[in-house]
């Protein structure tokens, strides 16, 4: 059961096209993607099969993966899923919480797997960091992009802040407590950067900016926690962490010590690289969506994740909008 069909050939498209040729888990049957002149260039481009309408790739595959935009995703999810296949979504989950949970339920009714392609989540830099990674109790996310038309049709929240979203949201595992955000529509008609502050039950704050009008590129994510720092470059695959211990007799001679005064026991500063493994994160995710059909698991981000990144996403537009 490895029978994959794309829907949606566009940028990101054909990012999947060509991770799923070159995996040796997942077999290609074709695409379709209704803007015909793209999807003749796309079928020689890659020698791959065309099909003429979503219904004919459905019917050839085992596994559905979703890449048009957003507006069009619940569309093509339910047929599918009304199929009984497996499917594969890309962020975000659907337009609204309705067509969320409508899709919550359609995968329910037919027992297939869902997964939501936060590909974050499968960035070799996080990846890295997920075991140092315990309980943070300030998070700051800052995900800054130039102008680029494809993406305005939704929000920066739901374009870019999103990915943060779902990050948070898998490592603090607290509700929701306070919501506190703001947002300014500059070249499109809604909000193009915004920035939030969630605080959560257990104490824990988080502040996300996303922007789409910037002069540079940056993702980067700091956890603060007890006794250490851990700075996440998703944009260049690089993580720093900086932990704090009681530095003892014989301190590594290579440390920073820091004296804390009033009789308190130094401590020292140690700076740690993880090793970051070059894995290619959509083809990961992919695979591993594979390997959760096949051994019956549960997908890494399951819809209902997609589902809660959404709601607080809306939560944080509501504010905007407030």
């Amino acid at each position: 059961m490895n029978r994959i069909g794309v829907i949606g050939a566009g940028h990101l498209g054909k990012i999947h096209i060509k991770c799923i040729l070159e995996s040796d888990k997942l077999e290609l049957v074709g695409f379709f993607d209704n803007d015909q002149k793209n999807a003749e260039k796309v079928e020689k481009t890659f020698g791959i099969r065309k099909f003429n309408s979503a219904e004919e790739l459905i019917e050839e595959c085992e596994i559905v993966d979703i890449v048009t935009p957003t507006l069009s995703h619940f569309n093509s999810a339910s047929r599918a899923l009304k199929k009984f296949r497996h499917v594969f979504i890309e962020k975000p989950l659907t337009t609204t919480l309705d067509e969320a949970r409508g899709l919550i339920n359609l995968a329910k009714e037919a027992g297939v797997k869902v997964q939501v392609g936060h590909v974050e989540r499968f960035n070799p830099a996080f990846l890295a960091t997920l075991p140092y990674i315990k309980k943070p109790m300030f998070i700051e996310a800052h995900r800054l992009g130039q102008f680029n038309p494809r993406g305005t049709d939704v929000p920066v929240i739901l374009d870019l802040m999103i990915h943060d979203i779902d990050i948070i949201l898998s490592i603090v595992k607290s509700p929701v407590k306070r919501i506190h955000a703001s947002g300014v529509p500059v070249v499109s008609e809604t909000p193009d950067i915004a920035n939030a502050r969630i605080e959560f039950n257990n104490g824990c704050v988080a502040n996300l900016t996303a922007s789409r009008i910037s002069m540079k590129n940056m993702r980067k994510t700091r956890f603060f926690q007890r006794d250490s720092y851990i700075a996440v470059d998703f944009l260049n695959k690089e993580s720093e962490i900086i932990r704090m211990n009681d530095a003892g007799e014989n301190p590594d001679p290579f440390a920073m010590i820091l004296d804390l005064g009033n009789g308190k026991s130094p401590k020292e500063i140690k700076v740690e690289k993880p090793d970051i493994q070059p894995i290619n994160a959509i083809k990961t995710e992919l695979e591993t969506f594979y390997e959760s059909i096949i051994n019956d698991t549960e997908p890494l981000v399951t819809i209902e994740d997609g589902y809660n990144s959404l709601d607080l996403a809306y939560r944080i537009m509501e504010k905007i909008d407030r």
